[in-house]
């Protein structure tokens, strides 16, 4: 029965989440410790007792932003935040969260369509579609500028519709990160989750808003951000030892090559253990050490299996590449191994014997057709295309009397003409 109850509790300890809470806010009651959480946010435009107001209800085209002071240092984690959006019928907005490598510095205030170059996640809530509203999810590595892209709604990895203006109760969202992937939860409800996308840690959390003419009004009830890892918490408890057990030697042996240090609990007789607080004193420092025993060990394997998927995903890539050169090497060879065969069936499955004969035929046709021919077809070119002698005579004559006539004409009209004296 006792190991069985040190497995439970044990279990129950490495499943719980614990929440970073210099990185959160609203989840504790209280006025004081509210403005506390909001005080870590560089930029709250309006704060009250238990909310945060982005974008007013009045007047239109205005924009919030709250962004945390610290990086996320964790690269699992659960961010889950409640948020309010009223305004009138045909009101309008957006409102996104971000997770981003330089935060308020590359971000500010802009919202998806605004925003130019970053590095991380944007997840925007607004009423694209007209199908009453959704949730989309955006990635950038730092080389796409969205305030010039051409259609940025393209550039979502995972949507779904969601309801979310005037409900008259705060809609909740929860946004997770673990070894199975990227998962984004509406009221309790799986919108989208993708087991290809794996941010990194020490990004930046933050959450922005813009309103239209017809504004809506945005409003944060509570953002809290956990991790699993019992090791990540921000406590300061983690650096001291544990309390010693009552009746026994107060000696510890520092353990080698651990990055928690804490005492290791020897081996009691049972008869020394007399009464209860010592009994409790003992299974409570027990337990403690189990949980730093088992927080180490998690961070090992959590260690061990970052590697080894990092050189699962080169070998793969590889794999992916050579694999990619071999089929379009393989689809090259197809074709031409088709080609080959449609020659060889088209070569031998016909007899061209009788179309070279005809071809041979039709060639000494022409042959002998040419040789017959050709004698007459000169001679007759020749005596119809040949120049006419007897012409030429004829003209020549006809020049010669003309000529002739001509000189006659001269004399006569010189002898009959008036002689002069001088």
């Amino acid at each position: 029965m006792k190991p069985f109850l040190f497995t439970l509790l044990a279990a129950s300890v490495t499943n719980a989440q614990y929440v970073l809470k210099s990185m959160s806010f609203g989840h504790e009651k209280g006025q004081v410790l509210w403005q506390q959480r909001v005080a870590r946010f560089r930029r709250g435009p309006y704060t009250s007792t238990d909310k945060v107001i982005l974008t007013p209800p009045y007047p239109g085209n205005q924009r919030g932003a709250l962004w945390t002071d610290a990086r996320v240092p964790h690269s699992e984690w659960t961010a889950d935040f409640e948020f309010r959006a009223g305004g009138p019928e045909h009101g309008g907005g957006n409102l996104q969260v971000w997770y981003t490598r330089e935060g308020l510095a590359e971000i500010g205030a802009s919202s998806v369509y605004t925003v130019g170059k970053f590095d991380g996640m944007v997840l925007v809530i607004d009423m694209h579609g007209g199908r009453g509203g959704g949730i989309r999810a955006f990635l950038n590595d730092g080389s796409t500028d969205y305030k010039n892209h051409h259609h940025v709604d393209s550039l979502a990895f995972g949507h779904c519709d969601y309801s979310y203006r005037n409900l008259g109760r705060p809609s909740r969202i929860r946004i997770i990160q673990d070894s199975n992937g990227f998962e984004v939860i509406a009221d309790d409800k799986r919108c989208f989750r993708s087991d290809q996308v794996k941010l990194p840690s020490e990004n930046y959390f933050g959450i922005t808003a813009a309103s239209s003419d017809t504004p809506d009004s945005f409003e944060i009830f509570k953002f809290v951000l956990k991790t699993s890892n019992s090791y990540a918490r921000e406590e300061p408890r983690r650096q001291t030892k544990p309390p010693p057990v009552q009746n026994q030697d107060q000696g510890s042996q520092q353990q080698a090559n651990q990055p928690i240090t804490h005492e290791q609990v020897k081996d009691a007789a049972a008869s020394s253990i007399k009464t209860q607080d010592t009994q409790l004193a003992d299974v409570n420092n027990r337990l403690q050490t189990m949980s730093h025993s088992m927080d180490n060990l998690f961070r090992e394997v959590t260690k061990l299996a970052g590697l080894a998927q990092e050189r699962h995903n080169e070998v793969q890539q590889k794999v992916q590449q050579t694999a990619s050169q071999l089929n379009a090497v393989e689809d090259r060879l197809r074709k031409i191994e088709d080609a080959l065969v449609n020659i060889r069936k088209e070569i031998s499955s016909k007899d061209y014997s009788r179309q070279f004969s005809e071809i041979h035929k039709s060639l000494e046709a022409r042959h002998a057709n040419l040789l017959e021919r050709l004698p007459d077809t000169m001679g007759h070119i020749i005596s119809t295309r040949s120049p006419r002698v007897g012409f030429f005579v004829f003209l020549l004559v006809i020049f010669q009397l003309l000529l002739a006539g001509a000189y006659v004409t001269y004399k006569r009209r010189r002898a009959n003409a008036p002689k002069k004296y001088l």
